[in-house]
């Protein structure tokens, strides 16, 4: 069976949710979906290590990919999601090559790198053993979120970096980065346009969270492949709205 990672890398099209309760019964009841992935957003819901390890735990049981968001791109925030056993991690705010570059190497066990521990559950509690581990873990999935300005002025150099597998955009920030009224404004579309432009350009995937599904054909005819779309919080949302308005009709 074909990995995220490769499916992703190959452009194909893959669409997932973003996580925003941090409970594995959450994960859980998704797991049962035909969603690609599923993202725990630690970045901007209260995941702490112990709800994340839970969290993963539940996606891994239901044998669902399951990315994390995590707080930063700092080595710690990166090593937490990695240790629990996450498929792969989305890294906010890379503004420029060295942040990417610094997230690439946090990613995997190289000197200077991301800290070796052989009892985490990605390490199978021991049973690997380090060669095993090693090699597993240089598959995981780098995935670096494009939301300032100065990272669209760096978009071509950071796309360029190598072990980076795709671009994402954080359209919402791009909006306030740019001081915009909303992500349809020219100067956003522009801003995204450029950053799936230089993933064509370096064969990165490009990734992007859509708040309306009716988007994903105009932006994966541009080139994009990876669509984040609503979160758990919406699904309960529209589905408690759906409910309320059939009975009232």
């Amino acid at each position: 069976m074909i990995s995220f990672r490769d499916q992703l890398r190959a452009g194909e099209l893959l669409a997932g949710t973003w996580i925003k309760t941090p409970h594995p019964h959450v994960v859980e009841v998704l797991s049962f979906s035909s969603l690609d992935c599923l993202v725990l957003d630690a970045e901007h819901a209260p995941f702490d290590r112990a709800a994340l390890d839970l969290c993963i735990l539940a996606a891994r049981a239901g044998g669902k990919t399951v990315l994390v968001r995590p707080q930063s791109a700092s080595q710690e925030h990166i090593l937490n999601a990695l240790d629990c056993g996450a498929d792969g991690v989305i890294l906010p705010h890379i503004c420029n090559a060295a942040d990417a570059e610094d997230a690439v190497k946090a990613c995997h066990y190289i000197s200077g790198g991301r800290g070796y521990a052989g009892s985490s559950r990605a390490a199978g509690y021991t049973t690997k053993g380090m060669a095993k581990h090693r090699a597993d873990a240089a598959s995981v999935t780098i995935i670096v979120q494009i939301e300032d300005v100065e990272g669209i002025e760096n978009i071509d150099a950071i796309a360029a970096v190598s072990g980076i597998d795709a671009l994402f955009i954080g359209r919402a920030d791009l909006t306030i980065a740019y001081n915009a009224e909303t992500p349809d404004d020219a100067v956003v579309v522009d801003a995204v346009d450029r950053i799936v432009t230089a993933g064509k350009a370096a064969s990165r995937a490009t990734g992007m969270f859509l708040g309306r599904v009716g988007d994903v054909g105009m932006w994966r005819e541009k080139g994009a492949s990876l669509f984040i779309l609503g979160s758990d919080h919406d699904f309960l949302l529209q589905g408690a709205a759906k409910l309320a308005e059939a009975v009232k009709a």
